[in-house]
């Protein structure tokens, strides 16, 4: 590789599937499963009556391609010149015990009547967590199914109970909010304002309390999630300062004394404005 091809090389800083995968492990500190290898679920859905023939297939090509990305990385870490078509698994080859169905339910999350005045969603009756609350489930060799995993839980699927502290987020995952936040404070727009620094600030707390409440099951984009929730808190922060200093110029102006550099440059271009109309009207 010569010096060209590696000034042209992009630095990809943060990507989905590496936050995907810390979204994942940070959300597993927060359940109980029966065996730790049911952590990871190859279909989201709704509801359990949504099992059937068609969602067990995609459940199986899934995890196929799961498989197969995995063992191609392995090969590819170890220095072997190998292609991805390599490692294709035939999905009608994996076993439905095998699967796991990760499914969307408020079902043991314990109830709170008159959190919300006017509750409208399910969500609204129930206690508050951090993120969507699901299960895990799968087949037993006798096509039974059974749930195998809990969000926000401790102890045993039947004998144990509810709680939304037992975990914790990654450190991996903490430091990528850390790096998207110093990165965006680094904008044209944005880094030119003395109150930078608490921007950025305003934006790692929101996005510590927001940051699990992704839901993989609606989308696969977190990294365009938390830059909204990045842009949002940016701006937020940006319109406070201005109402303050607006504030303060409208004090300073009441006590006959010089108003911010921004208000005099306003109020001098205000009165250009005013002239060159005026001078038009003459000119009529």
């Amino acid at each position: 590789m010569n010096l060209g091809d590696i000034m042209n090389k992009r630095t990809n800083y943060l990507n989905n599937k590496d936050i995907l995968a810390e979204i994942h492990k940070s959300k597993s500190t927060f359940c109980s499963f029966t065996d730790a290898d049911y952590a990871d679920f190859d279909i989201i859905l709704p509801d359990v009556s949504k099992i059937n023939i068609r969602t067990i297939a995609e459940a199986k090509r899934n995890k196929a391609k799961k498989l197969q990305q995995r063992n191609f990385e392995e090969a590819k870490s170890s220095g072997k010149k190998v292609k991805l078509a390599q490692f294709e698994i035939d999905y009608k080859k994996i076993k439905k015990d095998e699967l796991i169905f990760r499914i969307m339910t408020y079902e043991h999350i314990p109830e709170e009547p008159g959190r919300k005045k006017n509750p409208k969603t399910i969500a609204d009756t129930k206690t508050k967590v951090n993120f969507p609350p699901f299960q895990h489930y799968k087949f037993t060799e006798d096509d039974k199914l059974i749930c195998v995993g809990k969000s926000h839980w401790e102890g045993g699927m039947e004998n144990g109970f509810f709680s939304k502290t037992s975990g914790k987020v990654t450190n991996k995952l903490a430091l990528m909010w850390m790096k998207l936040c110093d990165r965006y404070a680094t904008r044209g727009n944005v880094r030119g304002y003395t109150y930078n620094d608490e921007m950025r600030g305003q934006a790692i707390l929101q996005l510590s309390q927001i940051g699990l409440q992704f839901d993989e099951s609606k989308s696969n984009n977190p990294f365009a999630y938390y830059t909204a929730a990045v842009t949002n808190s940016f701006v937020r922060v940006i319109n406070i300062e201005k109402r303050n200093q607006n504030i303060r110029d409208d004090i300073l102006e009441m006590n006959h004394m010089n108003p911010s550099y921004t208000r005099q440059a306003q109020g001098e271009w205000e009165r250009q404005q005013r002239d060159h109309v005026v001078n038009q009207n003459k000119e009529k």
